[in-house]
C-alpha cells in the first residue's frame, strides 16, 4: 500500500492523456459506445462491467451518464488499482481480478447489460481472447452487449503490434506512455506498488495480438454471440459490439 496520500486527480488525468496520445478518437470512441447501448436498450443500461479499466477513468464516465446504472470494473495491476479506488465515485465497484485466468467472471457476477473492452484484449493471445469472449457471453443479460475496441487493422488478416509500421503520433504516445510509468515509479508514495506490480506481471509478456474487425467478429460469433458489427474506426482502432 502507498504510504502517503495520493493524488490521484493529477495521475487519472495525465493517463487520461496519455490514452487519448494513443486513440486521438476516444471521445468518438465512448460516444460510440453510448448511443449504441441507449439504442439497444432503449436508455440507460442497468449493469456495465469495464474489462482492463485501469484506473477507472471510463468506469466513472459511465456512472456520469448513466446514474441509476451499477457500474463496476475489473481491473489487476495494483498502481491503476489503487489509482480507481482512490479517484471513481462510491458507487463504482473495483474488482481485482486476472482476465486471463476466468476469475474475473466469478467476481463480477452475471446479468450485464453492457461490457466494455478498450485497449485490453491485445494484451492477451487468441486463444485467450476467444475464452474471455464465452466468458463474457456468459457474463451478459439477454440481449446485452459487449463492446471490444482496439488496435484492429482494417485488412483483414490478424498481426503482431510490435511488426506493424507505426501510425502517426503512435511514436509520441509511445513516450508519453513509458514517461507517464516514469514519472509514477518516481513518486515515493507509488514504491510498494510498483513493487507489487513488478511482481504481478513478472511471468505476464502481453502477447501483442492484433486481430482484424473480421477476426474479432468470427471470434464473438464462435463463441455463441447473436450478431457482432463495426460501430467505430478510427484509423487503426475500431471498436465492434456484439449482442448476445
Amino acid at each position: 500500500m502507498p504510504s502517503t496520500a495520493l493524488d490521484s486527480d493529477r495521475w487519472r488525468s495525465t493517463w487520461d492523456e496519455v490514452m487519448t496520445g494513443f486513440v486521438p478518437g476516444m471521445a468518438g470512441l465512448e460516444s460510440a459506445i453510448a448511443t449504441t447501448v441507449e439504442a439497444v436498450h432503449g436508455g440507460a443500461p442497468a449493469r456495465c462491467l469495464d474489462l482492463g479499466g485501469g484506473p477507472g477513468v471510463l468506469a466513472e464516465r459511465m456512472a456520469a451518464r448513466w446514474p441509476s446504472c451499477r457500474v463496476a470494473m475489473v481491473d489487476l495491476d495494483p498502481v491503476l488499482l489503487t489509482l480507481a479506488r482512490a479517484g471513481v465515485p462510491d458507487t463504482v465497484a473495483v474488482i481485482d481480478a486476472d482476465l486471463g485466468s476466468g476469475s474475473w467472471a466469478h467476481c463480477a457476477g452475471r446479468g450485464h447489460d453492457l461490457i466494455t473492452s478498450v485497449m485490453t484484449v491485445h494484451y492477451l493471445p487468441p486463444s485467450g481472447i476467444r475464452r474471455l469472449y464465452r466468458e463474457c457471453r456468459d457474463a451478459l443479460a439477454p440481449g446485452g452487449l459487449l463492446v471490444v475496441a482496439d488496435l484492429m487493422p482494417d485488412d483483414g488478416l490478424p498481426s503482431v503490434m510490435g511488426a506493424m509500421d507505426p501510425a502517426p503520433g503512435e511514436a509520441a504516445a509511445e513516450l508519453a506512455w513509458v514517461q507517464w510509468w516514469s514519472d509514477l515509479a518516481e513518486a515515493h508514495e507509488f514504491g510498494g506498488l510498483m513493487e507489487a506490480r513488478a511482481e504481478v506481471f513478472r511471468d505476464r509478456a502481453p502477447a501483442n495480438f492484433a486481430g482484424s474487425v473480421a477476426w474479432h467478429v468470427a471470434a464473438t460469433r464462435e463463441a455463441g454471440f447473436a450478431e457482432a458489427g463495426l460501430i467505430w474506426r478510427d484509423g487503426r482502432h475500431a471498436a465492434l459490439a456484439a449482442r448476445a
